[in-house]
């Protein structure tokens, strides 16, 4: 099940992709999709009903799939030749960062570079959503605290990130920095999280390829070793690193983002976003 929230801001409806890429409105059903839809028992409703029975409607402007999102949290260098481009060892344990709850956008919501931004950077990404309530959860059972996945650009400002102190959070909770969706997909919908090709194009050229298969944590790793340092509620976000291909990492000389670029962002199964970059203009962050 492809879960969405479509049309004006402040005033999204809910809905879902059918089969045949139809949008169908559940806001009969609905007020939203919120933490409390992610639940197992909510998603079950929701998977039971006759999707050619829902009204199909016209899609509006994606935000992000669901609201209420309580944390952002990221995992760092988890692909092993990600973290050889950026010159850093392979971690034994996952690196955690978190990024702005407010850097959440809809998958094609224009990025905005802060001011003085001379170093941004992309990252396709695999995103966790959580669907209930973890702490202290075996690897054997995370995944069914996952309500689904999908695509997460993980946008960067290398500079903030490495060159301003030793905290990277600075570097990755812009506003805009977080384009999520299109959709939010069902577990059940995607498989195996662990098999899923992806890769991301700036202005047509594609900078990277890669596949979940590589990660060095795997998403059920990945829960279980956060449920032990925070309680991960529902509508939570993990995004899971990046493969190579990174501006930064690029030789002789890294490339970075500046406005005018346009980005395309996919994962299999998961749908594809689409980013135009723009300077500093704080009307665009809300619209």
């Amino acid at each position: 099940m492809k879960l969405l929230r479509h049309g004006p801001r402040g005033h999204e409806k809910p809905g879902l992709l059918d089969a045949n890429g139809q949008v169908r409105d559940l806001s009969a059903l609905i007020h939203d999709i919120t933490p409390a839809t992610l639940a197992p028992a909510a998603l079950a409703a929701l998977r039971a009903l006759d999707a050619n029975a829902l009204p199909a409607v016209a899609q509006g402007r994606l935000a992000v799939p669901w609201t209420g999102m309580g944390k952002f949290i990221a995992i760092g260098l988890n692909y092993a030749d990600h973290a050889a481009e950026a010159n850093m060892p392979i971690p034994k344990e996952p690196i955690v960062f978190m990024k702005t709850v407010d850097c959440a956008v809809g998958c094609n919501h224009p990025v905005v570079l802060p001011q003085g931004s001379v170093k941004a950077d992309w990252e396709v990404e695999l995103g966790i959503v959580v669907g209930s309530r973890a702490r202290y959860v075996s690897p054997a059972d995370a995944l069914a605290h996952v309500a689904g996945f999908c695509v997460v650009n993980d946008v960067s400002e290398r500079e903030y990130q490495f060159e301003r102190g030793s905290q990277w959070d600075k570097g990755k909770g812009c506003d805009t920095f977080g384009p999520v969706g299109p959709w939010l997909v069902t577990t059940d919908e995607v498989g195996d999280p662990q098999n899923l090709s992806m890769g991301l194009e700036v202005n047509g050229h594609r900078y990277q390829s890669g596949s979940t298969r590589t990660m060095i944590f795997g998403a059920a790793e990945i829960v279980s070793y956060l449920s032990r340092f925070m309680t991960l509620n529902p509508g939570d976000l993990i995004t899971t690193g990046t493969p190579p291909g990174v501006g930064m990492g690029i030789k002789p000389s890294p490339v970075f983002l500046k406005p005018g670029d346009t980005m395309r962002v996919f994962i299999e199964k998961l749908g594809e976003q689409k980013q135009t970059v723009h300077a500093w203009d704080p009307a665009l962050i809300d619209g």
